[in-house]
């Protein structure tokens, strides 16, 4: 039988239903592949991608600060960033940023474009993280600090489209990812699906992501099991991490 290291738990409800069909019944256990990874995260294969830490989304006074409080709030997303990226830099995990498309300050951020999606359209004149701005800038305490890499801005959710990140995750020997930060259920959604369809293995923090509302928030959580291969608290995530 052919060896799947990083299957879903949609991938493994897939197969075991199919297999019962053909054959005698299988014993389904969705709970482990969701929970954990299996084999652990090793520093030398694994990163932590924080997305989108700008000041206008995790800094007081931010253009969107308060329109993700109040779901960040009920996650506690700052107090368990603030334990998780420094675990993870101790413990020699590499860290990558995943910024945002920066508005630019004419407002020429889609020239020519015959297809700007609708938020885009709704968030134009918003010109959130405008280049130059302080909006624009890096949280200091969840942005990045030396050693980590910072990938280049992706214009719409997607981390992996239109950036260097897979290069970057290839060639520093990354199989493993791990997501935090916002928003749930677009970067974050969007550049897990994407991790997965590309062979890595993807780990979500529950209650280390945001999103603009709690509708939101449930979206990211249905969907979740479809792609990622853990779902994991903070605490837990925690306990599975190298030691320093």
């Amino acid at each position: 039988m052919k060896s799947w290291p990083y299957l879903s738990v949609a991938g493994a409800l897939v197969l075991a239903f199919g297999a019962a069909a053909a054959g005698p019944a299988v014993a389904i256990t969705a709970a482990a592949p969701a929970t954990a990874a299996a084999d652990g995260y090793h520093a030398s294969s694994t990163a932590l991608l924080i997305v989108d830490p700008y000041n206008d989304f995790m800094t007081k006074g931010g253009k969107l600060y308060d329109t993700i409080k109040p779901t960040a709030d009920a996650s506690a997303m700052f107090e368990h960033l603030r334990q998780i990226i420094p675990a993870a830099r101790a413990a020699g995990i590499q860290v990558f940023v995943l910024p945002h498309h920066r508005s630019l300050p004419d407002g020429s951020d889609y020239p020519g474009w015959q297809n700007v999606n609708l938020f885009e359209q709704k968030t134009h004149g918003m010109k959130a993280f405008e280049a130059g701005t302080w909006g624009g800038e890096f949280n200091p305490e969840f942005g990045p600090k030396k050693g980590d890499i910072v990938i280049r801005e992706h214009y719409a959710q997607n981390g992996f489209s239109n950036t260097d990140l897979d290069f970057e995750l290839k060639q520093h020997g990354i199989r493993k990812i791990i997501l935090v930060g916002v928003i749930a259920n677009s970067c974050i959604e969007a550049t897990g699906r994407y991790g997965m369809e590309m062979g890595y293995h993807v780990t979500l923090v529950s209650d280390a992501v945001a999103a603009f509302d709690e509708e939101g928030m449930r979206a990211a959580r249905t969907n979740a099991p479809m792609f990622a291969h853990a779902i994991v608290t903070t605490s837990e995530l925690l306990t599975k991490l190298p030691p320093p």
